[in-house]
């Protein structure tokens, strides 16, 4: 029987258990362990990605975890702790002699055994085994090959932010110019593009997409993620939910309106003055530090929009700290009240939430359920906010 869980699954590590550095810029609160308990007991996430799996002491951990019965491998993949399970993930940067300019992938594997077959690989592939999303010194095709030899799944990161992405800055028009299109089994959209920006370019209506946090804090976790229709949360129904086998789906996903987004719009990182794609100069300061915004660069590669209907509902969400008025003492409130962040999000009525806090928060809340809140555009690197 299918049940319906929320799912994050792109979250990385700040530090490991001994304290050293996994993503250098993640917060230092971002352990493995609290990354579990955060995500089964205050975001109510039943599946998340930990993509720093590839790192040795990370890995460490996790058997340890397994060995001390506080987690367990599962027969289908991943490693339930409490009420989630993790899926092993590697975030990678590419930058082979056939892309443009670095880009990032996601790599998810099924066990532990795979993972540190695949961190064996990786060591004399790239500078630091023991840092989040490093180089990989070898092609894109060559990963590819790796992930599917050990029953992985290979997905293209954040694919059209303006730094470190498939269309930002790795390829001129076509994923094909770097990577085997049938070996991509999903595409991460990232914060400043939805289902219907993306689908503007032909060569992705085969794939389906995915809205993930990419957290490099606890807040962060559960920012941007979906709901998903599978028999349990493990790596093989992750799998299969993928292809839409057996009733297996993604059923919605949840994203901040692109607008939010830190690279919406084309601007001068400067002053933050609009400015139309190509400009080499601000007219407004005359900086020349201008940054590629996503609209502009989807408008740019747009080939043909697919019909909306096929795709699962793209629903406009913000975290909850985004909301005016919302701060920390209210939303331990509501923890206390409704336990978990999704709960809050999705299904508790207005007048259980105007029985906690002020009715402009309370409305608030449900405007943001129905994406009717009021954004203005982020970009150059600095987000979009929530006006009311």
């Amino acid at each position: 029987m299918l049940t319906n869980i929320f799912a994050d699954l792109h979250i990385h590590i700040g530090r490991d258990y001994k304290g050293n550095h996994v993503k250098i810029s993640a917060s230092y609160q971002l352990t493995l362990k609290n990354i579990l308990i955060e995500a089964s007991r205050s975001k109510g996430i039943g599946l998340i990605g930990v993509i720093d799996c590839h790192v040795p002491n990370v890995l460490y951990e996790l058997k340890q975890l397994v060995n001390r019965e506080k987690a367990k491998e599962l027969a289908k993949g991943g490693i339930r702790f409490e009420d989630v399970t993790l899926l092993l993930g590697s975030e990678l940067e590419i930058y082979d002699n056939l892309s443009q300019g670095p880009f990032h992938v996601l790599v998810f594997l099924p066990t532990i055994e795979a993972m540190e077959d695949f961190s064996a690989w990786l060591e004399d592939k790239m500078t630091n085994i023991h840092l989040s999303s490093q180089r990989i010194y070898c092609t894109a095709k060559a990963l590819q090959d790796k992930t599917k030899q050990l029953g992985g799944l290979f997905i293209p990161a954040h694919v059209f932010t303006p730094f470190k992405s498939l269309y930002g800055s790795g390829v001129k028009n076509s994923l094909s110019e770097v990577l085997d299109p049938e070996k991509i089994d999903a595409i991460e959209l990232g914060l400043s593009s939805d289902t219907t920006m993306a689908d503007q370019i032909a060569e992705l209506h085969c794939y389906p997409f995915l809205t993930n946090s990419d957290s490099h804090s606890l807040q962060k976790i559960g920012r941007e993620y979906q709901q998903l229709a599978v028999e349990e949360a493990s790596f093989t129904e992750f799998s299969l939910c993928l292809q839409s086998i057996d009733g297996r789906k993604i059923i919605k996903n949840f994203g901040m309106n692109p607008h939010l987004g830190k690279y919406y719009r084309t601007v001068c990182q400067h002053c933050y003055q609009a400015v139309e794609l190509g400009t080499k100069q601000c007219p407004a300061c005359h900086s020349k530090r201008i940054i590629a915004g996503v609209k502009d660069r989807i408008d740019q590669l747009q080939s043909e929009v697919k019909i909306e209907e096929e795709r699962p509902a793209y629903i406009y969400q913000v975290p909850l700290e985004y909301i005016p008025g919302l701060g920390p003492k209210t939303l331990d409130k509501l923890l206390a009240a409704f336990h978990t962040e999704m709960n809050i999000v999705h299904r508790v009525s207005y007048e259980e939430l105007r029985k906690i806090i002020p009715k402009k928060i309370a409305q608030s809340i449900i405007h943001m359920r129905e994406g009717s809140l009021t954004i203005a555009s982020g970009g150059g690197g600095k987000y979009g906010r929530v006006i009311k």
